[in-house]
């Protein structure tokens, strides 16, 4: 559990390997998930390395699986997953890979090409087939008695001259083509006819009913038969290439009914034997796409791995002999004894003899950060790294956001039953979590929610805690105590009076508390209902608000006795923790002492010795000026020589400033003083503290990182920013966490705006009319619940936690300026597609 709160102690590590065991032991180290190499080529372009040609062979067979991959998910085939990963194959079982994805290919598309021809031969047949008939229908009509039409289509055709020379010599005949042409270029295909060849042509269309498959890529295509008549061959050139210009396709069109309907029984044998031949080349198809289908994430697997060994050994270093390959690597120094018997491992598979050997090096760099996880503490360890990844060796917020994280969000998130809607949303996920995994989607926002699952879950059940605290379920109260209130109302009063008030001062209240939470008879009180609910939560926020930035503190002070820095544990740590007990914590104190002290019927100013305001009384205190009572009776204190303590208090406070602003920048010139060149290790003062490091974080470096000295001047900046950062934050911190008050109302208020105008509304009709409008209403008040109250007002809530952990709680100690530990790994790999990057 120590890498829990800090991340894990790392090693920078050297290793040499056999030539002919280097691929298996990396291959055993991928599978384990530990070592994060660096490139020790990094001059060396990408395509002069030693496997660069096994890499390019593996980009080959993944090209070919993707066409594969596409194919099977264009005929809807579903694809086996078993859930397993298979070891990387050897190095000789690549041939045999791309033997089968080559000839997988090559048969693939084959039958694709062949498949397309004979779609081509089809649709041509099919375009053939409907020419023919709506053709059939226009030389009908001229037998059929319709002769004047035709007539007059010859007389307006040929002109008077031709029409006279042809008297003589007998009937003028007139030309025509047929073709098929998309519908949708219909319109502009007569207009260009019309114009181009000046009105002398005649056109008669038919539209297909159904549409035609285009063999190219499958799309459904409408389009429609035409027939043309002309007059010399002057006109049919001009036409042809219109339609060769609007890819029209033209067919012959025998003239002679005769022809025309052998034609048409010739196309239909021929498509009837097309229909069959296609049907078969389908079903070879599927065949080999099924079969594919069972082996190809298997396949997927074997070549990224093998993909993602070639790469790393790329990374690597041949010695003089060409035997060894050298590699240097980042190692969890718990974990090296697991790496020595997984390259063991890795040996014996090879057949090697020469066992590798695993040496550690001393270095000056900063070391990865690594946090060890499972899946309850990923997504919590995920908030924190989405801010910034924690310096090497640096307290480690994610353990103590496990809890205080849904805490806060549920203070403002208060409500038993919206709490018990995300908490049963979450658990669902949590069950389901196996099956929903394997299903893997693009879907961010569901890969959003279900990677955060615990957080959900966690945020519901501590939401559930708070609603009861506020007895606040749907706007509404539970009785379970039975109320500590008699009051002398009648229901008629009760439901009509907009006006009740509770008052402590008067005999209704008992004078003892409710068990647990807040009375329910706070609910009925419409008037002071809201100025009690904030008083309370007000004070509560403050108090949370406080604690939590303290513990931030205090989390700095593991930091600077961790990395020994005394400068920064005298004039920091002290001086911050000083500052803020002295001011905001001693806030804290005169409320619990005003509870302790004073009874509900104190608050009001006429009353005997009521209670001083605290608001009145900080304000005061900072200002030095003594504090007037509210009213004649009040109380100017609360207890014996609250003066006396209270100017102390601002005294310490003021008196830390200038610790913090001077103390540490004075001891280094001092150091600097005695010794030159660098600070002396008798004073205390670590290289990072010279640097100006301070707010909490102290040395990050992994063993003893050297920094140039930095001016004078600087350091004095560089502190003085950080002293009123933190002077200046302390006020204002405070007041943010204000928002745990203003959400919590915000979200009551809400939630009683839609029972009141919305739900309210159905409860209130009778009858079975009233049970049916009361459905609609319900189905209503339920889709805005669950999406304004529960998804937007939670996204509200959950971003406003964020912010208070990483502002004003993670500022007082966490720096967040390491580099994330990036393992090679096979897991990681495919589950990022098999996306390789070299690691630095």
């Amino acid at each position: 559990m120590g890498s829990l709160f800090r991340s894990e102690e790392m090693a920078l590590c050297q290793l040499f390997l056999q030539s002919e065991a280097a691929y298996a032991c990396v291959s055993e180290l991928g599978e384990l998930g530990l070592v994060q190499f660096r490139d020790l080529n990094p001059d060396v372009n990408a395509f002069q390395r030693k496997f660069v040609n096994e890499v390019r062979r593996c980009d080959e067979m993944e090209r070919k699986l993707r066409y594969l991959e596409k194919e099977i998910k264009k005929d809807g085939i579903p694809m086996l997953d078993t859930g397993e990963s298979p070891e990387a194959p050897q190095p000789r079982e690549m041939i045999d890979l791309e033997a089968t994805f080559e000839k997988l290919e090559n048969e693939l598309r084959e039958v694709n090409q062949n498949a397309e021809a004979l779609k081509r031969n089809f649709l041509e047949l099919t375009e053939l087939k409907h020419i023919l008939r709506k053709t059939q229908v226009f030389f009908d009509e001229q037998e059929g008695g319709l002769n004047h039409t035709t007539e007059s289509m010859t007389r307006a055709l040929i002109t008077d001259e031709v029409r006279t020379a042809g008297a003589s010599m007998g009937p003028v005949q007139l030309g025509f083509v047929a073709g098929v042409i998309s519908r949708e270029k219909l319109p502009a295909f007569e207009r260009m006819l019309w114009r181009a060849c000046r009105g002398n042509v005649f056109l008669r269309q038919a539209m297909i009913e159904s549409p035609l498959e285009d063999p190219t890529n499958g799309d459904q295509v409408y389009k429609s038969v035409f027939i043309i008549f002309f007059q010399g061959d002057q006109l049919k050139t001009r036409v042809k290439k219109i339609c060769e210009g609007f890819r029209a396709t033209l067919y012959p069109c025998p003239e002679a009914p005769a022809d025309r309907r052998e034609m048409a029984m010739g196309v239909m044998t021929r498509i009837e034997d097309l229909n069959t031949v296609l049907g078969q080349t389908q079903d070879h198809r599927h065949r080999v796409l099924v079969a594919a289908a069972k082996n190809l994430k298997n396949w997927f697997v074997k070549v990224r791995k093998i993909k993602a060994i070639y790469h790393t050994l790329n990374l690597f270093n041949l010695d003089v002999t060409q035997k060894c390959l050298i590699a240097e690597c980042w190692v969890p120094l718990l974990d090296i004894e697991t790496i020595q018997l997984a390259l063991r491992r890795g040996t014996e598979r090879s057949g090697s003899s020469v066992p590798p050997i695993l040496n550690r090096m001393q270095t000056f760099e900063n070391p990865p950060t690594y946090n060890r996880t499972n899946k309850f503490t990923k997504a919590f360890q995920a908030l924190i790294d989405a801010y910034g990844v924690a310096s090497y060796r640096e307290m480690n917020p994610a353990p103590y956001t496990i809890i205080t994280f849904p805490f806060l969000f549920a203070v403002m998130f208060g409500d038993l039953g919206h709490g018990a809607i995300m908490a049963l949303f979450g658990l669902w996920m949590i069950r389901k979590e196996k099956g929903l995994a394997a299903q893997k989607t693009d879907n961010e926002i569901w890969n959003i929610f279900f990677g955060g699952r615990y957080i959900i879950f966690l945020m519901g059940v501590f939401s559930m805690y708070t609603g009861l605290i506020y007895n606040d379920i749907f706007s509404k109260s539970l009785n379970i105590f039975g109320s500590h209130w008699h009051l002398s109302y009648n229901k008629s009063t009760v439901w009509n009076n907009k006006y009740l008030q509770l008052s402590p001062a008067t005999s209704d209240y008992e004078g003892t508390p409710y068990p647990f939470g807040m009375d329910p008879i706070w609910q009925v009180a419409s008037s002071n209902k809201i100025v009690f609910q904030n008083a309370y939560k007000m004070k509560i926020s403050i108090i949370f608000g406080v604690l939590h930035m303290i513990f931030g503190v205090i989390m700095s002070w593991h930091n600077h006795t961790y990395f020994r820095n005394r400068l920064s544990l005298l004039y920091e740590f002290i001086p911050q923790l000083l500052f803020l007990v002295v001011l905001f914590f001693y806030l804290v104190l005169l409320m619990f002492i005003k509870w302790n002290r004073y009874a509900a019927t104190n608050e009001f100013p006429m009353t005997e010795a009521c209670a001083p305001s605290i608001l009145i009384t900080f304000i005061d205190m900072v200002l030095f000026k003594k504090s007037k009572p509210p009213g004649l009776h009040c109380n100017t204190y609360m207890f014996a020589g609250q003066s006396f303590f209270q100017t102390v208090f601002v005294l310490i406070a003021l008196a830390c400033i200038p610790v913090m602003l001077l103390g540490k920048p004075i001891k280094i010139m001092q150091a600097r003083k005695l010794a030159n060149e660098e600070v002396q290790p008798i004073t205390g003062a670590s290289d990072a503290e010279v640097g100006g490091m301070s707010n909490g974080g102290g040395s990050h470096g992994g063993g003893g990182e050297h920094h140039d000295e930095e001016e004078m001047s600087e350091i004095f900046i560089h502190q003085g920013i950080h002293t009123i950062e933190y002077v200046l934050g302390s006020v204002s911190h405070t007041a943010s966490y204000l928002r745990l008050w203003a959400l919590s109302l915000a979200h009551a208020q809400l939630a009683e705006v839609l029972w009141s105008m919305v739900l309210s509304l159905g409860l209130n009709k009778e009858g079975w009319l009233g049970g049916i409008f009361l459905t609609v209403v319900f189905a209503f008040w339920a889709v805005l619940t669950v999406g304004i109250l529960v998804l937007m007002e939670g996204l509200s809530a959950f971003l406003h936690t964020l912010r208070l952990h990483w502002v004003e709680f993670q500022s007082k100690f966490y720096m967040g300026h390491g580099y994330a530990f990036q393992p090679f790994s096979f897991d990681t790999i495919i589950e990022n597609g098999g996306a390789v990057t070299e690691t630095e």
